[in-house]
């Protein structure tokens, strides 16, 4: 029988980019059965015994609907294995999604589950089989983290690690939730209540937990690929190849990167529609970058004329290489997407 152990998380320090940051004047202590010491190294240095401690771990993630969910947990993991690469990472999410696409291309090992949503409003006769629906899927979550036996599993919001969560619980395995916006939805809020550890974006979302305590206020983690630097040529020829013979000086060309969200911001996309062939026309070295979201894609595609300057798509995974390219970012005003933009430092225009 595993002996019972403290999980100890040292807080980074004061990222630059945060106007307020608060962090507990001592350490956080959670009782996990093994030992994990995550610690702050920019330099890519840790301490043998915080290397030795992470030996052997296993961490599912609870993570998808949108890429608001997904890559947070994407980034928590990058972090985990660049720690120490035996880490074993697990994700579980709903089968033919973002998800199911976006985790095994961040390469990790991807199991779906039948993920249950809550329509709304509450009362709607298409709940009246909710309950049998969430059975089902904590059943499968349950099997799933005990074939995996992870020491601990990380929820990042959304009715995807709603069951996840509840499964680990019941498995009495330790759960923690990272909140990325100012307002947690309903899943987070409700999980909180049993989460060891809750970590928070801002200083102002503390309020709205109902247990406060278990807070902690740490920022949005980003994606380890958007820290790596690529070069503006690079991306933008991975956009659009032909640009390697055109003729003239590089620097004259002005890249717009319009990010819609990963679903479809119907506000972004309806605006960007009605003026992006007028910008074309009257900026002969305006190149436009356009991720429309899945589910507004094919009917943005039926209504964009083709334009060699003007790259249409429904979701980029090289988001790394759509920043490096970009002059400027113009985007719906999602959390991520702001700690994305703030990481990567790019002007932007951003809509509420």
């Amino acid at each position: 029988m595993a002996s019972t152990t403290q999980f100890l998380i040292s807080l980074p320090p004061k990222p630059p980019y945060l106007l307020s940051y608060s962090s507990p004047s001592k350490p956080r202590f959670i009782n996990i059965t093994c030992c994990l010491s995550i610690q702050q190294a920019r330099n890519d240095q840790t301490t043998s015994s915080g290397s030795n401690a992470l030996n052997g771990l296993r961490v599912a993630f609870a993570a998808g609907g949108t890429g608001g969910h997904i890559y947070p947990a994407v980034a928590i993991a990058d972090e985990l294995k660049l720690v120490n690469p035996t880490s074993e990472i697990l994700f579980l999410g709903r089968p033919n999604s973002m998800e199911s696409t976006a985790i095994p291309s961040a390469h990790f090992e991807f199991k779906s589950i039948p993920a249950v949503k809550l329509v709304r409003p509450f009362f709607s006769l298409r709940n009246l089989l909710l309950p049998y629906f969430l059975i089902k899927s904590i059943t499968k979550c349950f099997t799933l983290l005990s074939k995996f036996e992870p020491h601990l599993v990380v929820g990042t919001g959304g009715y995807v690690s709603f069951p996840v969560c509840l499964a680990a619980l019941l498995k009495g395995i330790k759960v923690v939730i990272q909140e990325q916006n100012s307002v947690p939805g309903i899943a987070n809020r409700f999980l909180s209540l049993f989460a060891d550890l809750v970590f928070v974006a801002f200083n102002s979302t503390v309020q709205s937990f109902p247990r406060k305590e278990k807070c902690v206020v740490c920022g949005n983690p980003v994606r380890l690929s958007l820290k790596n630097s690529v070069s503006k040529a690079v991306s933008r020829l991975h956009f659009f190849p032909w640009l390697e013979k055109m003729e003239g000086s590089s620097e004259e060309i002005k890249v717009i990167l319009v990010l819609g969200g990963s679903l479809g911001a119907n506000a972004v996309n309806i605006a960007l529609l009605n003026v992006y062939s007028q910008l074309l026309l009257e900026h002969e070295n305006w190149f436009i970058i356009w991720q429309t979201g899945v589910e507004s894609f094919n009917e943005m595609e039926s209504l964009v004329r083709s334009h060699p300057r003007l790259l249409l798509a429904p979701f980029l995974h090289s988001m790394n290489m759509a920043y490096a390219a970009a002059d400027l970012v113009v985007s719906r005003a999602g959390a991520m997407t702001c700690s994305e933009i703030l990481a990567t430092g790019k002007p932007s225009i951003l809509v509420d």
